[in-house]
Order: structure tokens, then sequence, then C-alpha cells
């Protein structure tokens, strides 16, 4: 160990998971500490990796901070989530990243403080690359002054934010790849919530629990689109048909509106959401190059509207990866099977039951013949803990005309996943 640079040194004690670790390591022996005070690159405060953070008062943990920030020289990465280790000092938190922000690339930041900490004004102008900001409050965004010119990714958890400043800080980001915005609080000086964003940049976005009437994003090289748990009157996607890959779980959205962009879609993943299904097909018909498919816990809006694989069969010639599960009614099971068109390509086909009966056992039968290159199929299903006899005895009944089933079909792999 003597032998080692102080450089690599430095290198392993940035690989330490908490300041802690870091501290006690570097008191191994002289050089230790100098590559801890020279050569360290990456130190985290976090109040859920050491729970007694939190049965310090926050005056002593803002000294320790302090002491351990202050020893360091040349940190790119700084993490400081506090979630319940009480109130900081504002100044003191100013001082951390004052101190820091030359060097610093990445930050993750959640500190409350009294009064608040404006990060922008801090951080911009710096070599800032990955941003990720909780449980804070964010005003007055000004462009010009509070540049981001390098960073790439930025994340807003729980964070209060107009939606002229949420949109002024993405024209204050040039280089921005990456967005996640997780329970923002959008304050309104109308009656309509309305966002309206724009990057020329922007790849990936990822949107969890926010309530708007209307969302607009408008960006041409994005590539990932992901909505999760969201109220959504109207969302707009205005791009050139740069997008691969789209999922919403457990979303409600009157309007949804994707069509410029999904020329190139590899992947679709839609769970927990009611669709109209003609509406949708007509929205992602043009992605002949669609490799995943994922219709999961759907519902659909018209009660005679169905899934139908012929369409799918002959818009999405390169589809390898099918998901499927869906109320089945005998009337909806025969329209989705029409047709003659295989899913020629398709090698891994999940199949789930809302409610286990003999459509469902039929319905697997069918699908197995329209995909003569399959390779795996997986079947999941929910069981209730408090069993009846008559649920024990369709199961049992299920099982074995799978397993009748799958004789014919010995090259395919078979798993069952129960709930």
């Amino acid at each position: 160990m003597e032998h080692l640079p102080v450089e690599v040194i430095g290198n392993i004690l940035s690989h330490l998971e908490g300041a802690r670790d870091v501290v006690i390591a570097s008191a191994t022996c002289r050089k230790w500490h100098e590559a801890y005070r020279k050569h360290l690159h990456t130190l985290a405060f976090n109040s859920n990796d050491w729970p007694a953070y939190c049965d310090i008062s926050p005056i002593l943990l803002e000294i320790l901070i302090t002491r351990t920030i202050f020893q360091t020289t040349g940190l790119q990465g700084l993490s400081i989530l506090m979630d319940d280790a009480g109130e900081f000092t504002a100044s003191t938190v100013i001082a951390w990243l004052m101190y820091t922000r030359e060097t610093l690339r990445r930050l993750f930041y959640n500190v409350p403080t009294s009064p608040n900490v404006n990060i922008l004004a801090i951080c911009g102008r710096q070599k800032l690359e990955i941003l990720a900001v909780a449980h804070n409050s964010i005003t007055g965004v000004e462009p010009n002054f509070q540049r981001f010119p390098c960073l790439k990714s930025l994340s807003l958890s729980h964070v209060c934010i107009s939606a002229l400043d949420l949109s002024l800080l993405l024209t204050a980001c040039p280089k921005l790849e990456s967005l996640e915005l997780v329970d923002p609080e959008i304050a309104i000086s109308d009656a309509q919530v309305t966002v309206e964003l724009s990057s020329p940049t922007l790849k990936s976005i990822y949107v969890e629990a926010i309530s708007l009437d209307k969302f607009i994003l408008e960006t041409d090289s994005i590539e990932r689109l992901h909505l999760s748990d969201c109220a959504l009157d109207v969302f707009e996607l205005i791009g050139k048909g740069t997008l691969k890959y789209f999922k919403i779980d457990d979303v409600s959205v009157i309007h949804l509106d994707i069509a410029e962009t999904v020329d190139n879609l590899e992947v679709v993943d839609v769970s927990s959401f009611t669709i109209i299904w003609t509406r949708f097909y007509q929205m992602i018909s043009r992605s002949s190059k669609l490799r995943k498919l994922r219709l999961w816990d759907v519902t659909f809006d018209d009660y005679d509207e169905g899934i139908d694989l012929e369409t799918i069969a002959v818009c999405f010639p390169q589809l390898k990866h099918l998901s499927l599960c869906y109320e089945l009614r005998d009337g909806l099971m025969h329209y989705g099977l029409q047709g003659s068109s295989n899913l020629e390509n398709v090698t891994v086909l999940e199949l789930g039951w809302t409610v286990i009966n003999d459509f469902f056992s039929h319905w697997v039968e069918e699908l197995l013949k329209r995909c003569p290159n399959l390779k795996k199929i997986i079947i999941f299903g929910v069981i209730s803990e408090a069993k009846s006899h008559e649920e024990c005895q369709i199961l049992a009944k299920f099982t074995s005309s799978i397993v009748r089933l799958m004789r014919k079909y010995m090259h395919v792999e078979v798993q069952f996943e129960y709930e």
C-alpha cells in the first residue's frame, strides 16, 4: 500500500459512499490524509446513509461538514442530502458552495435553509455538468446572468418554481440533454396552469406527479420520454421524429399528441392508462421501427373497442417483444384476433390477466399460433390471498390447459409470474 501514488489513493477515497467513511479512511496515515486533502474529487453527505446525522444538532452538523469540505481542494462531485437533519444556516451553505463552485462538475443538493439559498446565482457561469435540486425554491431566473454553459443533466424534485422560471431555466442551459421533474410545485399566475418548455438539445425527459392543464414540450433531439403518475388535460410533444423510447404509467390525459415525433420509435410502454385504441394506434402507426410494445393494465374508453393484432402485425414488422394485459371479453377477444398476419419477429411474449377465465387460455393459444418464431412466453397473474375453492379450481384448470398447450411448443421457454 505504501507504493500507491497519492492520486490513486484519492481515487479510492472518492469511491467511498459517505463523507464519514472518507474521513475515517484518510486517518490511516499521513499519505492517505494528503490524498484526501489534495486528490479527493467526490464527497457525499447523506442523512439516509448514516442515521446518526439526524441525532446531531444542525449547528454541530454545519461545523462538521464545513471542516470536511474546507480540507479538500478541487472537488468535482458534491452531494449534500439532508432530509431530516433540521434547518441549516443559509450563510454556511453558501460558503460550502462558494468554496467548491469553480471546480464542481456534479452537485446533488437537498438542504433546508433559512432563508432560501439561490443555487442558480451561486453556481451559474461555472463548469457544472449535473445539477440535482430537491425541496427548494427557484425564483427570478435570469438566463443572461445565471447561465449554465456546461450543464447536461438537471433534476428538480419537490421544487417550487413558476412556469416562466422553468422555461427560462432551460433557456439558460444551452447543452442540456436530460431533464427530470418530480412533483414540482408550479407557481401559477392565472387560472390555467400551462407549461411550455423548449430546448434544442434535450434528449431525455422524465416527469412524475405533475398536474397541469397544458404541457407543451418542443425539442428537436428528444429520444426518451417518460410520464408517470401525472394528471394532464393536454400533453403535446413537438419535434423532428427523434423519439425512440416512450413510456407512460398511471397517467390521466385527455389529449395526448406525440405524432410528429414517432417515426423512429423503438419502444412504447403504456400501463395503468385509459386508452382509445383507434386514436392511439393512429398516433404511433408510423413507427415501423418499433421493437417493443407493452400495453399493460390498460382499459378502453369504448366498451366495444380492443387491441387489433392484425394491425400490430402489419404496422410493426420489426416487433420483437410484445406485452399485453387487459380485460378479456368474448366479443373483444374475437375482434382482437381477427386477421391472419403473423407476428414473424416476436421472440418474447408477455401476457397478463386481470381476471382469470377460459377466455385467457384461448387467447394464449391463439397468440402462440401467431408468433411462429417465439422463444419465450411469460404469463403474469394476480391471485388473491384468500382463495375460494372455485378460484383454486379455475387456476388448476388453467395450469393444466397451459401444460397441454406447451407440449406443442417444446422450443418455447415458459415462465409464470404470480402476485
